[in-house]
C-alpha cells in the first residue's frame, strides 16, 4: 500500500510538473518536425491577401480598437466579462467591421468569449470576426532610463511575444500576471488571426538614445527577418523580436501570420523642414522598411501607423511657411539629416484632396504608402466627443474633442475615405468603448489621477474616443437637458429668490440646474447664478457684470441667449492662470498672483497643442487657448431627434434646463468631492473635500441688493459608480457607411 501511495504521488507530481512546463514555461518537444509552415495572409507591396477556399484574395483590414476599461475599474483590473465581449462583438460586425485589434494580454474570458463568438458564426456560415493581437512595452520602462536593449524592454518583449503566440493556440496558464491578464488559456483562437502589431508610440528619446548607446548593435541576421545596412540599433532590436515571434510560432505550431511594427508620425521615417524638426524637437526616425524577409517567411509585413488629423500634422505648417522671429530652440546635436528620406520627395503635387480642398491628413497619408514598399495600415485614427478639446485640425475641423457624436461619425467616415484614397491596405478606428480612467495632457493637472475612473470627466477628451459611451445611471440619468421637466418632479428648489429658483442634481458626469423665472423671455432676459464653492477664496463682488453676493463667489453661470452663455470664474480660482501663464503670456503666475477677493472674473478656457510660432512667425506667441466655458444651446436626450451630445443648456418655456461637467467647475474628483484648493498657497493644484456649495440666482434688475446664496449638499459616491452603455449617434453612422460599402 506504501508503494502505491508513493507511485501515485509521484505520477501526480510528474503530471504537475509537465503540466507546469508545458502550460507555463512553453517546454514542450516538437512530434512533427516535418509538418510544412502554413501561413493563410499573406502580401504585395501595396495589398494584404487572405487565403479562401484555397483561393488568394485581397482582403481589406476594417477594423477596430478595442479598449480595457469600464466604469469604475482601472484597464489594469480586466474587468470586462465573457457576456460583454459577446454582445460587443455582435455589435461590432453589425456595424460593418471585419477585424479588431487588441493592445495586450487580456483575460482568458476575452478569448473565450471571441472563440465561442466565431465558432457560433462559421457553425450558422457566417463569416468570423477577425483579430490582430498586439505585444505591449510598458509605458513605465519607455519612459525611464532604459534602452530598448535593455533586459526589462527587450526581454520582456520577447517573452510576452511567446506568450501571446501561446495563448492564442490555447496553450497558456498565466497566474497572477504583472500589467497584463492572466487566466487558463485553452481555446484555439489562432485560425482566425491576421497577424501581430508589435510595440506601442516610441518615445523618440528612447529610440535615439538606444540609437547613440548601441551603435554596433545596428545589424541582424535571422531566419525570417535581417536588416538592411542602413538600419539602426533600435530597428536592429525590432528586427529580432519580430524574427523570435515568427520563429516560434514557425517551429511549435507550424503556422506563420502578418508581421507590423508599431509607429507614428513623432518616429516616421521622414525628414522635414529646419522649424518644423526645432519645433517639434523630430529627433528620431523608425525605418520598417530597413527589416526585411527571407524566403522562409511566408506570410508578410505591414506598416502600422496611428495617424490622427490634428497631431503633429507636420504638413499644416509646412503648407503655411513663416520666417521665424525672436530666440529660436537650437537644432538637435549630432544629427545627420538624410537627403533621400526629405518628406518632399514623397508628397502628392498638392496639399489638396480628389474635393480640391486643403486636406494634409490625406497628404501625409500618401507619403506613407508612396514611401513604403510594403502595405500600410493606418492602425489608428478617430476624434473624441469629449467636450475639452486639446488640439484643432485646421483644415478639416476633425478636432481632438469638443465634437458631437454626429460629427465624430461624420470626421471618421472622413478619415476613413482619406485612407483608402490614399492607397493604405486598411485601417482600425480608435477606439470601441469610451474609457473612464483616461486622462489628457491639458487637464491632468486639474483632477484627481487616483480616482479617474469612478467619475466621467466630459473635460478630458482622450475618455470619449470610442464608439460605444457609458452614461451615468443604471437605466438612464437622473435627468436630460431636453426641455422635459418630468426629470424635476419632486426636486425641491435649492433657492427661491425675487421670483426666481433654482433646483439641483448630480450624477458621474455632470452637476445639473434647473432655473424657473415667471414669463421668462432668453432673447432679453439675462440671469446669474453664482457659485460659492470653495471656503479658501472668492469675491462678494463681480466687476464683470456689478454683481454683488452674500457670500464669497468662485463662479458665475451667465445665462444670456442661445450664443452667449457662458461660466465665468473668479481670476484667483483660475486653473490656467496658476498653471500656464508662462505659456499663454510669458508671465510668472507666483510672482504677482491675484487677490484672494479679487472682484475680476475671467473666461474659462483651456490650452491647445498647436504650433503657434509655426503659423505667426513669431517664437515668442502666447499659446493657443479656447474658450470652454462657453455653453452650448441644444437638446442633450440621446432619444431625442435633435440630440446633440455636446449641449450644455436648453430653453423650456419658463425655466431653464443645464448641465455642467465636474471638472469645469474645479472638481478634481467628485466621487469625494474634492476640489482645488487655493493654487498660490501650493503652487499648484492641491485638493481639498467639501460637502456642501452654494448657489444663488438674479436678474440682475436689482444692482443694489446683494444676491443671497443657499447651500446644496454634497456626498458623492466613492467608488459605487452607476452606468449604462449607448451607442453613439457615430456608431450608427458608421454603420450605415460600411454596411452600404461591402
Amino acid at each position: 500500500m506504501k508503494k502505491f501511495i508513493i507511485g501515485a504521488l509521484i505520477t501526480v507530481v510528474l503530471l504537475f510538473a509537465c503540466n507546469y512546463a508545458y502550460y507555463h514555461l512553453g517546454i514542450y518537444i516538437d512530434l512533427h518536425p516535418d509538418v510544412p509552415v502554413t501561413a493563410f495572409m499573406t502580401t504585395d507591396e501595396d495589398t494584404i491577401y487572405m487565403e479562401r477556399d484555397g483561393e488568394t484574395v485581397p482582403f481589406e483590414i476594417r477594423g477596430v480598437n478595442m479598449g480595457v476599461g469600464l466604469p469604475g475599474e482601472w484597464a489594469t483590473d480586466y474587468a470586462i466579462d465573457k457576456e460583454t465581449y459577446l454582445r460587443w462583438f455582435g455589435y461590432i460586425q453589425e456595424m460593418g467591421a471585419n477585424t479588431i485589434r487588441i493592445y495586450t494580454i487580456l483575460q482568458d474570458d476575452f478569448y473565450n468569449a471571441f472563440y465561442e463568438y466565431n465558432t457560433a458564426r462559421e457553425s450558422a456560415g457566417e463569416e468570423p470576426l477577425w483579430l490582430i493581437h498586439g505585444v505591449w512595452v510598458n509605458d513605465y520602462v519607455q519612459n525611464s532610463h532604459r534602452d530598448a536593449y535593455d533586459d526589462d524592454f527587450r526581454g520582456t518583449f520577447l517573452e510576452d511575444c511567446r506568450t501571446v503566440v501561446d495563448i492564442l493556440h490555447g496553450k497558456k496558464s498565466l497566474v497572477l500576471a504583472e500589467g497584463t491578464g492572466s487566466g487558463t488559456y485553452r481555446k484555439d483562437v489562432s485560425q482566425w488571426v491576421l497577424g501581430y502589431i508589435l510595440g506601442i508610440e516610441w518615445e523618440d528619446v528612447t529610440v535615439v538614445y538606444t540609437d547613440r548607446k548601441y551603435p554596433e548593435r545596428n545589424q541582424y541576421q535571422g531566419t525570417y527577418l535581417y536588416t538592411s545596412p542602413d538600419a539602426s540599433p533600435f530597428e536592429a532590436m525590432l528586427c529580432e523580436v519580430g524574427d523570435k515571434i515568427i520563429e516560434y510560432e514557425s517551429e511549435r505550431y507550424k503556422q506563420q501570420r502578418l508581421i507590423a511594427f508599431s509607429n507614428w508620425p513623432t518616429t516616421d521615417p521622414f525628414e522635414y523642414p529646419d522649424n518644423i524638426t526645432r519645433f517639434f524637437m523630430k529627433c528620431a526616425s523608425v525605418h520598417v522598411e530597413h527589416i526585411l524577409s527571407t524566403d522562409a517567411f511566408l506570410s508578410g509585413q505591414f506598416a502600422s501607423y496611428h495617424v490622427y488629423p490634428y497631431y503633429p500634422d507636420y504638413l499644416n505648417y509646412m503648407y503655411r511657411p513663416v520666417e521665424l522671429e525672436g530666440t529660436q530652440p537650437p537644432m538637435i546635436q549630432q544629427r545627420t539629416v538624410d537627403e533621400s528620406m526629405r518628406i518632399e520627395h514623397y508628397l502628392p503635387a498638392t496639399y489638396t484632396d480628389s474635393s480640391g480642398r486643403v486636406n494634409t491628413y490625406y497628404t501625409y497619408l500618401c507619403a506613407l504608402t508612396n514611401y513604403h514598399t510594403m502595405p500600410v495600415v493606418i492602425s489608428e485614427y478617430g476624434v473624441s466627443t469629449g467636450r475639452g478639446m486639446a488640439q484643432r485640425d485646421y483644415n478639416t475641423n476633425r478636432n481632438q474633442g469638443n465634437m458631437s457624436e454626429q460629427e465624430q461619425g461624420e470626421a471618421i467616415i472622413a478619415c476613413y475615405e482619406d485612407i483608402m484614397a490614399a492607397g493604405c491596405a486598411g485601417s482600425c478606428v480608435f477606439t470601441w468603448q469610451d474609457e473612464w480612467f483616461k486622462r489628457t495632457w491639458n487637464t491632468m493637472h486639474a483632477v484627481d489621477l487616483d480616482n479617474t475612473p469612478y467619475w466621467s470627466d466630459y473635460q478630458t477628451n482622450e475618455q470619449y474616443f470610442g464608439l460605444l459611451t457609458f452614461d451615468p445611471g443604471e437605466e438612464q440619468s437622473v435627468c436630460y437637458v431636453d426641455g422635459d421637466l418630468s426629470d424635476w418632479e419632486g426636486i425641491e428648489p435649492v433657492i427661491e429668490h425675487d421670483g426666481l429658483s433654482v433646483s439641483m442634481q448630480y450624477d458621474e458626469k455632470f452637476l445639473y440646474f434647473r432655473v424657473h423665472k415667471p414669463d421668462y423671455d432668453p432673447e432679453t432676459d439675462t440671469i446669474y447664478l453664482p457659485i460659492d464653492l470653495t471656503p479658501k477664496t472668492g469675491s462678494t463682488y463681480c466687476e464683470n457684470y456689478n454683481l454683488t453676493f452674500e457670500r464669497p463667489c468662485d463662479f458665475v453661470i451667465v445665462l444670456d441667449g442661445q450664443e452667449n452663455s457662458r461660466v465665468m470664474v473668479q481670476e484667483r480660482y483660475e486653473v490656467l492662470h496658476a498653471m500656464f501663464l508662462r505659456e499663454t503670456e510669458n508671465i510668472d503666475a507666483y510672482l504677482d498672483p491675484p487677490d484672494e477677493d479679487t472682484p475680476l472674473f475671467k473666461d474659462i478656457r483651456l490650452m491647445l497643442q498647436t504650433a503657434t510660432p509655426l503659423l505667426t512667425g513669431n517664437w515668442e506667441a502666447s499659446a493657443e487657448t479656447y474658450e470652454t466655458g462657453l455653453l452650448e444651446y441644444g437638446n442633450a436626450n440621446p432619444e431625442d431627434a435633435e440630440f446633440n451630445s455636446l449641449a450644455d443648456f436648453i430653453f423650456a418655456g419658463d425655466d431653464i434646463e443645464i448641465r455642467l461637467p465636474w471638472q469645469l467647475l474645479n472638481f478634481a474628483n467628485p466621487s469625494e468631492m474634492k476640489i482645488h484648493d487655493d493654487y498660490y498657497l501650493h503652487y499648484g493644484v492641491e485638493y481639498i473635500e467639501i460637502d456642501e456649495m452654494y448657489i444663488g440666482v438674479s436678474d440682475g434688475t436689482n444692482a443694489l441688493e446683494r444676491i443671497p446664496l443657499e447651500p446644496f449638499p454634497l456626498e458623492g459616491w466613492g467608488k459605487k459608480v452607476t452606468y449604462h452603455e449607448r451607442l453613439k449617434e457615430s456608431y450608427y453612422a458608421l454603420q450605415t457607411y460600411w454596411t452600404q460599402t461591402q
